[in-house]
């Protein structure tokens, strides 16, 4: 492993893209400084010179700023664990993770993760769609992990720190585990990764 710069994640403890970074710097052994990035403090115009969208998380290495949850995680790897199997030069595997990623950013992101934001904290997204999301994607993720431990292949790899949190943290946007034994294996399987440490936990909403 190439020796880390001056590393600084930007992010809350309560937000999934910031944890599946967090999740890969732990798991990675890479040092870094975890700097709290409230509401307030992303629109501060030295946060906007970070991110111009005002949007976490930021990683900082040295002189280098990157944004984008999976951008960073891959970046991460590349640098720092290029033979790791975190990522792949296998076309098929590759393709796989990459799928994942876009699911990620899709289906995790306005299913389970908008009905998350929106009961929490009154952000926008309507729960009820947000809720037929999630459950169309919890059915394939249950099917698809039948026959397999992990997402994308044999093994952990960045498609599972990207659709984790989300997903682990789903009945926090009242979308229920329960039906899905295969979902609730998996997420045991990652939370037994070396390094791993789980984001804090919010009171499940109160029906309406």
């Amino acid at each position: 492993m190439n020796k880390p710069a001056d590393i600084s994640l930007h992010g809350t403890i309560y937000s999934g893209h910031s944890h599946r970074v967090e999740l890969l710097l732990r798991m990675l052994d890479i040092p870094y400084r975890f700097v709290e990035a409230t509401a307030a403090v992303r629109t501060t115009p030295e946060f906007l010179r970070l991110n111009a969208f005002g949007q976490i998380p930021v990683l900082q290495d040295g002189d280098l700023v990157l944004c984008d949850s999976n951008a960073i995680m891959v970046y991460l790897v590349k640098r720092y664990a290029p033979d790791s199997q975190w990522l792949s030069d296998d076309p098929v595997q590759a393709a796989q993770i990459q799928r994942w990623f876009s699911i990620a950013a899709g289906e995790v992101k306005f299913g389970p993760g908008t009905a998350r934001m929106a009961l929490q904290w009154g952000m926008p997204g309507d729960p009820v769609v947000a809720a037929q999301i999630a459950d169309k994607l919890l059915r394939f993720m249950e099917q698809h992990l039948a026959d397999r431990e992990f997402l994308a292949a044999e093994h952990a790899t960045l498609a599972d720190l990207a659709c984790y949190p989300y997903i682990a943290h789903a009945p926090e946007g009242r979308i229920p585990l329960q039906p899905y034994p295969q979902v609730r294996a998996w997420l045991a399987r990652v939370e037994a990764l070396p390094g791993f440490k789980p984001m804090p936990t919010l009171p499940v909403p109160a029906a309406a």
